[in-house]
């Protein structure tokens, strides 16, 4: 499971629903929502 950073928490959290995406630019990507406040969390990297 990919985490990423909640700046909405301010912590480290578990993505809910982490979808692998590409960005326009060719690089991986992994977006989702925060499992606590649903914030959109974005991570770029592989997750």
């Amino acid at each position: 499971m990919a985490t990423g950073y909640c700046l909405k928490c301010k912590t480290q959290r578990d993505i809910k629903d982490a979808q692998s995406i590409t960005m326009k630019n060719g690089k991986p990507a992994v977006t989702g929502t925060c499992p606590v406040c649903g914030t959109k969390i974005f991570k770029i990297g592989k997750g």
